[in-house]
């Protein structure tokens, strides 16, 4: 399998952002990043314009995030080719957006945070909305506004990445209990704005670049298909990328507490080998392997949402017996 590491979730001067998509995608190239997906609010004009193609060695594809009629329910909707009125219910854009081709991810769904009065939350609340391919299981913005208070708002400001530890025990509790009615995959998001302040009134000075975003939460995708292979044009390299993440061959990592790609976990039965997203048919027994690509660290075995093993080790090998939804968190 080729590993691919990409940062999803972010807005542009299209929507309520800062920067120009090419720049973006320019500072994600620079970072190291294989590929970013913009995802302003209810508008795809990057698209439109032109802006979705490789930048050096990033690609930037084009989504966008829909709101419902109040602005809650907020969606992160990728591979469609036009947006969806505001005015109508969760339930129908995420409809819209599977009918369309597309794919789409709940956007921070247990948001909760009240440092900011012009910032409120935006959580999600109609869980019946249908067959959504996924949620936003950790979201950086979400996380970082959530643990901000008065006593501890400087250090805040002055160490955005440090202050973001794990994703919310809420969201991922809902992510296990979906997950044993159907598939439903999990992403990370960064929500980055640049938003640009002004300071005493005649200094302006730009809050989270996408830079430092940029090496905070990462989204990894798995495929049996190079990205750069020779002669492929952006639209099957979009298509790669789009599918890992339907099929769940993907797992999240925060690059700031340490680089994860090489990371692996996989099951062995029968002779054969399954990536994660895949499903493994349970006759006796299954073996579970994971491996770190660098150092030792707690690695915790989870199933059907109940820690069942854990080990602190640059490997971890676990023999089950029992049917259900496995995935593992890794603590340095």
């Amino acid at each position: 399998m080729y590993e691919y590491v990409g940062s999803i979730h972010m807005h542009s001067k299209f929507s309520d952002g800062s920067g120009d998509p090419a720049k973006i995608a320019q500072t994600a190239d620079e970072v190291g990043l294989d590929f970013i997906i913009l995802t302003d609010h209810n508008t795809l004009r990057a698209l439109h314009e032109g802006y979705e193609k490789w930048y050096g060695q990033t690609l930037l594809l084009v989504g966008c995030e829909l709101n419902d009629k109040v602005n809650k329910n907020h969606y992160l909707a990728m591979n469609i080719s036009e947006t969806f009125s505001t005015r109508q219910s969760a339930k129908d854009y995420v409809k819209k957006v599977k009918d369309a081709g597309g794919i789409g991810f709940i956007a921070h769904p247990h948001e909760e945070r009240n440092s900011m009065k012009e910032h409120p939350p935006y959580p999600w609340t109609d869980w019946d909305a249908g067959e959504f391919t996924g949620i936003e299981i950790w979201n950086h913005m979400s996380e970082w506004m959530e643990g901000l208070t008065e006593q501890n708002k400087y250090s805040h400001f002055v160490h955005p990445l440090k202050s973001v530890i794990s994703p919310s025990k809420k969201t991922l509790q809902k992510w296990d209990e979906l997950n044993r009615l159907r598939k439903v995959v999990g992403i990370g998001g960064i929500d980055a704005h640049a938003h640009k302040v002004n300071v005493l009134g005649f200094v302006e000075v730009e809050v989270f670049p996408y830079k430092v975003l940029f090496k905070s939460i990462r989204t990894h995708i798995l495929t049996d298909k190079k990205l750069r292979a020779k002669n492929l044009s952006i639209d099957s390299a979009k298509e790669i990328i789009y599918k890992s993440l339907e099929n769940g061959s993907c797992f999240v990592s925060n690059n700031y507490h340490g680089d994860a790609k090489g990371f692996k976990f996989y099951a062995k039965t029968g002779g054969k080998h399954f990536q994660m997203g895949e499903s493994v048919k349970l006759k006796t027994s299954v073996n579970l392997k994971v491996i770190l690509p660098n150092k030792s660290a707690n690695i915790i075995l989870i199933h059907n949402g109940k820690q069942l093993s854990s080990i602190e080790n640059t490997e971890g090998d676990f023999i089950v017996k029992k049917p259900g939804q496995y995935r593992v968190e890794v603590y340095t």
